[in-house]
């Protein structure tokens, strides 16, 4: 986006046939448009769903691009998203700035263990590639990619790690995490971390650093925030994760910034490659790729806060964040559909989260779990949540259920103030690893349910 979104915009414009009929549709002329902010926004079921896949690349051409990615489907159907080489050149930028300032792998050999789906799904070919293409620049990275087999994982690393200075895993945090307790010694392959797709907590970063014998969380444990509509739209920085631990103990300041006590994913991003707004507390973004959008929808809560305006508000508060690019901070919550309703509050699994990593809890819980609320047979609503069990492990139910009723009525202020004193204890089934129901191997998974 050399000039600026609005340069993107007549682009788009001249070159898409399918944003140039989705403008004609409502009456709008590009030649005339002088405010990008009041372009109407795109959503998939506006705009990707509604016209050919052809029409949505440059020219009306399919072939333009040279490979087809397929999104998981955590909010509804598959969704098609052509991509091309030039949008994995531009995104590799995002890997850079971690395995270059946070893992020094231009000087340390380094192994790449991609750890996400393989397949026609978006993350793991595409990480692989973005990975290879820093190799091709100069890095010193060796990528290999079981994917998320966890036995060839457990097979791969033990023979190669010990050729390099260091391996990183790249991959969904919980998978990553289960991977981790597997019990490999990784005391002795000076292991990093590079995670999307889920926020996490800070307790989550010290418990997983510390399993996996990681020195410095701050540095080498960093989230992208990523979707499949776009690639990878920012990461964690070390300046990042730095405030985001400065205000995890603060659920005061952490409303003061965010508008709500709960701990966002907080990245930085860049605002030549990606150009976000927002929109009633949720998120837009405009972009370049094989699909290009414009005012994209892509409905995570979130917010915006220049460079400048975070370290002021950090120093007010008596924080002096670790040094870094001055690139603007987006914030992520998620998206509310996966959130539960109980008692008007919205219960979310990050919330339950943190019950899990608990001292005495999270030796015998994977940290995966299913948040539903469902109706009895006197219709009276529940809150249960059904966890999956480490493997080979027992565990304590009653045990799990007031740990993560603490957490609630300590993070969720909604929680604590709408759910009557009686109905806040959370019925709480421990399920074995692996549960064909409620965990099935191989397969995304999804912390939420409908209520029935």
């Amino acid at each position: 986006m050399d000039n600026g979104p609005m340069g993107l915009f007549r682009d788009v414009a001249a070159t898409v046939p399918a944003y140039r009929r989705f403008l004609a549709e409502r009456g709008i002329d590009p030649a005339a448009v002088t405010d990008f902010a009041e372009l109407p926004m795109l959503d998939k079921e506006s705009y990707h769903r509604r016209y050919p896949l052809p029409e949505l690349c440059r020219q009306g051409r399919l072939d333009g691009c040279d490979m087809i990615a397929v999104s998981s489907g955590s909010s509804g159907e598959p969704t098609v998203w052509p991509r091309s080489v030039t949008d994995e050149r531009h995104i590799a930028r995002r890997f850079e700035q971690i395995f270059r300032d946070g893992f020094d792998a231009a000087g340390r050999s380094t192994l790449a263990v991609v750890c996400f789906p393989l397949g026609t799904w978006v993350g793991g070919l595409f990480t692989l590639a973005c990975v290879r293409h820093l190799a091709e620049s100069g890095y010193r990275i060796t990528s290999v990619a079981p994917g998320n087999n966890k036995a060839e994982i457990l097979r791969v690393i033990p023979e190669l790690a010990p050729h390099f200075d260091q391996t990183v895993l790249l991959g969904y945090p919980p998978f990553v995490k289960d991977v981790i307790d597997s019990g490999e010694h990784w005391e002795r392959h000076n292991v990093k971390l590079v995670l999307a797709g889920e926020v996490f907590s800070e307790q989550w970063r010290d418990l997983v650093s510390k399993r996996a014998s990681i020195e410095d969380p701050v540095r080498h444990v960093a989230s992208l925030y990523g979707t499949a509509d776009a690639g990878v739209l920012g990461n964690e920085t070390a300046q990042s994760v730095s405030i985001r631990r400065f205000l995890a103990g603060r659920p005061d300041l952490a409303r003061e910034l965010f508008g709500d006590s709960r701990l966002p994913t907080l990245v930085q991003y860049d605002p030549g490659s990606r150009y976000f707004e927002t929109h009633e507390g949720t998120l837009l973004f405009s972009g370049d790729n094989g699909i290009p959008l414009i005012r994209y929808h892509i409905a995570d809560e979130g917010g915006l806060i220049g460079p400048e305006e975070m370290l002021e508000f950090c120093r007010r508060n008596g924080f002096e964040p670790e040094p870094g690019e001055r690139l603007p901070f987006v914030f992520v919550f998620g998206r509310s559909l996966f959130t539960v309703s109980f008692f008007g509050a919205n219960v979310y699994p990050e919330n339950v989260t943190v019950g899990l990593e608990q001292p005495g809890i999270s030796d015998f819980v994977t940290g995966k779990f299913v948040l539903e609320a469902v109706e009895d047979d006197n219709r009276d609503r529940r809150l249960k949540v059904t966890v999956e069990l480490a493997p080979g492990r027992t565990g304590d139910a009653t045990a799990v259920a007031a740990s993560i009723r603490d957490q609630l009525l300590r993070l969720n202020s909604e929680f604590a103030h709408y759910v009557p004193a009686e109905r806040q204890l959370p019925e709480v089934a421990l399920r074995p690893a692996g549960d064909p129901e409620y965990f099935p191997v191989g397969v995304k998974h999804r912390y939420t349910r409908v209520g029935r």
